[in-house]
């Protein structure tokens, strides 16, 4: 059985990791490689950096940001925000990065997710979804520029079409739930799951170890995202991982 892995995500801008409560009112909390290094050794199974400022501010994606990591960390990473063609893309998979995380320019030019996957390889493009509930019903919405600009994309039917485009992950966030520490949104995850034959990563509202396995046993997820929880020093990883597999779920523990 393949093994759930457990993913601290850094939200980066300026050269400094921030959070907030729905993309807004945002609080310092440190140094991206220096937290990912800690992730690194009490066991994440790997890292995201998402500058959630590159595409709004319209500067590309630091490739400083990218070549530290590659330099101080075991595990794989990926890097996001910013990316408007596939040479760009290139510098950062140059730069020491395992993957790219592709948001505002995959919505703006789908495209580009079938061209970064024939370049790459699939397993090297994430697509990230930030979802926001329309009405009462199961519906969301696709948002762009970090959660900034509302498109009228049916979340949903985007991650579909990102699929079947090449890309190898959707990072779905939930806007809704993103800093509420109120736990995942499960309708949204579990209808991108089953709508999709690729892993979804779940994100946006952890606050309690519950909530990591009930991300994957009810939301369906392959793998389960998290960044204050873990910044301001309410879990580490090891404790996530120790109680995910309690609860049954196959989870890496060899570190």
């Amino acid at each position: 059985m393949l093994t759930k892995r457990v993913i601290p995500c850094m939200d980066v801008t300026n050269g400094r990791v921030v959070k907030g409560i729905n993309f807004v009112d945002l609080r310092d909390a440190g140094d991206p490689v220096e937290l990912a290094k800690v992730y690194d050794r009490e066991g994440a199974d790997e890292v995201i950096f998402l500058d959630i400022t590159a595409t709004s501010d319209d500067r590309a994606t630091t490739i400083d940001l990218a070549s530290r990591a590659a330099a101080e960390l075991r595990i794989p990473y990926t890097v996001g925000g910013g990316f408007r063609d596939i040479a760009g893309a290139r510098t950062m998979i140059a730069s020491g990065a395992d993957k790219i995380s592709m948001c505002s320019a995959a919505l703006r030019d789908p495209e580009l997710i079938t061209l970064a996957s024939r370049a790459f390889g699939s397993q090297a493009v994430i697509v990230a979804i930030d979802a926001k509930r329309v009405g009462d019903g199961d519906k969301w919405e696709a948002y762009v520029a970090g959660g900034r600009i509302p498109t009228g994309v049916d979340a949903i039917a985007w991650a579909e079409e990102a699929a079947r485009r090449g890309a190898g992950e959707i990072l779905l966030t939930s806007m809704d739930r993103d800093g509420t520490q109120d736990g995942f949104d499960i309708p949204l995850t579990r209808t991108v799951a089953r709508a999709v034959p690729i892993p979804v990563i779940a994100s946006g509202g952890v606050g309690k170890l519950e909530h990591f396995a009930e991300g994957i046993i009810d939301g369906e997820a392959d793998a389960v995202l998290a960044a204050s929880v873990f910044h301001f020093g309410t879990f580490s990883i090891r404790q996530v991982k120790e109680y995910m597999a309690r609860e049954g779920i196959p989870v890496r523990l060899d570190f």
